[in-house]
């Protein structure tokens, strides 16, 4: 058996913004975001997520800065195929990996808004902004294959006698991380992927997408939020904390975005928040902040060992990893860590020894 993979949401200041607050587009807080990745390392977290929108800085600069801070942590690179050609995208890329020392994955997305895709200039509707996705994937492939020079000939994208000076760090290429809860997402990121990420949802939901993941050898990953104390109580009392004093004005933005969105993940996750009420939709598994935040804050809470046992339960629905994050994101990573981790790890090698017990077992 193999652990659950856990990583965690980047920041670009120093975490500390609460859930019903609007991000700063207009700073960079550089030496905030160094501290916080920093920080990240020192905790053993494997990779944190390098978001891209319009209102962030662009990741690709900074996770170059945060890689020469950092020792061990890696990084997951969203971008969005369509917005770079995929032999810049490329080179891009295989550079970073020498400036991390291969500490870079990959998060393509393509896309949750045709309204924010025509500020980059994008018209494409949803499928085909997929159709072009399996284009650039296929190419990006070919690239770490080594087939050079590349002469491609697709819908999307036509190259001639394309080639590469510099490989990936070490060989090989990133592991390529594919979003989205649409039938045409499932379908690129069982043709090019590593690995599919959704937003949250009950394990029981999650069991059934997962299964034509398993049967494929496809790992699975949940982008969520999660808030843990070492009591329930403690957990509850910071959860009204965090939403006290909510934006309502941010609400009203968010409210309009998704309005506008086509991303089938973005539509399920408030639906399924609508459904709750913007509350409960299990003992642990709590959606009030989905209407200030968007599809990932669907929020685990609880305890450290309920949220633990509650991790087991989406290992055996069939999740391989998570994205968290958490409000303010660097104390909840710390809570996590510290707090959660060690506990899920003792249930994965009580759960190793019992297994390798039944085993044993069966063959006497």
């Amino acid at each position: 058996m193999t652990g659950l993979r856990i990583h965690w949401g980047s920041s670009l200041d120093s975490g500390q913004k609460k859930s019903t607050e609007k991000y700063r587009s207009d700073l960079l807080d550089l030496d905030g975001a160094v501290e916080y990745a920093r920080e990240a390392d020192a905790l053993g977290v494997e990779s944190l997520l390098m978001a891209q929108s319009y209102g962030l800085p662009d990741p690709l600069p900074v996770l170059s800065v945060l890689a020469r801070e950092t020792e061990k942590v890696r990084f997951i690179l969203a971008y969005r195929p369509g917005l770079l050609s995929p032999t810049l995208f490329a080179q891009l890329v295989n550079t970073v990996s020498w400036v991390s020392e291969g500490r870079v994955a990959l998060n393509l997305v393509a896309g949750i808004s045709p309204v924010e895709q025509a500020y980059y200039g994008d018209f494409l509707a949803h499928d085909d902004r997929y159709a072009r996705a399996d284009e650039f994937l296929d190419v990006l492939h070919r690239f770490w294959r080594g087939e050079t020079p590349l002469t491609y000939e697709g819908d999307h994208y036509r190259l001639k006698d394309a080639r590469l000076g510099l490989g990936f760090w070490g060989g090989g290429r990133p592991e390529i991380y594919i979003s989205g809860a649409s039938g045409v997402a499932q379908r690129t990121a069982l043709a090019h992927g590593d690995c599919w990420f959704r937003y949250g949802d009950t394990p029981e939901a999650v069991a059934e997408a997962a299964r034509p993941f398993r049967d494929r050898g496809v790992g699975v990953g949940l982008r969520m939020q999660v808030l843990s104390r070492p009591t329930r109580e403690e957990a509850l009392d910071d959860l009204a904390e965090v939403m006290r004093g909510t934006d309502e004005n941010h609400r009203a933005f968010v409210s309009d975005f998704v309005a506008s969105a086509d991303s089938a993940a973005v539509k399920n996750s408030f639906r399924l928040a609508e459904e709750a009420g913007h509350g409960w939709m299990s003992p642990v598994l709590w959606s009030g902040a989905v209407a200030y935040r968007g599809g990932p804050a669907l929020c685990l809470v609880g305890s450290h060992a309920e949220i633990a046992a509650e991790l087991m339960a989406y290992k055996a629905a069939g999740v391989t990893q998570f994205i968290f994050s958490g409000w303010p994101a660097r104390d909840e990573m710390r809570h996590f860590y510290t707090g959660v981790l060690p506990l899920l790890r003792d249930l994965e090698r009580a759960e190793e020894r019992d297994a390798a017990g039944r085993l044993a077992a069966a063959a006497r």
